[in-house]
């Protein structure tokens, strides 16, 4: 499961970049049933682009709540414990996947801009970051994974 802003694409756009529909491509062809997850508003650009790129899509997921996950999940034809979620936002797509007992992954947001009630929750990421750094036990890696494409969390 793939958030939509600032994970696939920045946020507000509307065109995928290059490498987003290669990983994507690939990801299909190793078998994978991927299926964008979102809170957006605006139905209409993210079944343009979930169109795209040949995947489904769930909108007004009201992530972190379980629900959009496990409509994703049913869409897809996986169980929680086979899923695995992939967002740039702490409080929303990690969390939410951890409620909906899901595998998660967190990536750096690909661009600066973002929505409003977004930058507030960064704010409150950080905060949580930096508790987890300070009360982490020795041998804990919480550094970032450098990847081919994007930086990691």
């Amino acid at each position: 499961m793939l958030d939509l802003d600032n994970t696939l694409l920045p946020w507000k756009d509307s065109i995928v970049p290059e490498q987003v529909i290669d990983w994507v491509n690939h990801a299909k062809e190793n078998g994978m049933r991927l299926c964008i997850i979102s809170n957006t508003h605006n139905p209409g650009r993210l079944t343009k682009i979930a169109s795209e790129l040949g995947i489904s899509s769930v909108f007004n997921a009201l992530k972190p709540r379980r629900y959009g996950f496990e409509r994703a999940a049913e869409m897809i034809g996986c169980t929680s414990n086979t899923a695995v979620v992939v967002g740039d936002q702490l409080l929303t797509d990690i969390l939410g996947g951890k409620i909906a007992g899901m595998y998660t992954i967190l990536v750096k947001p690909m661009h600066p801009r973002e929505f409003i009630g977004t930058k507030i929750s960064r704010l409150i990421e950080k905060g949580i970051f930096a508790l987890l750094r300070r009360s982490a036990e020795t041998g804990t890696k919480l550094d970032r994974i450098q990847s081919e494409t994007q930086d990691t969390r």
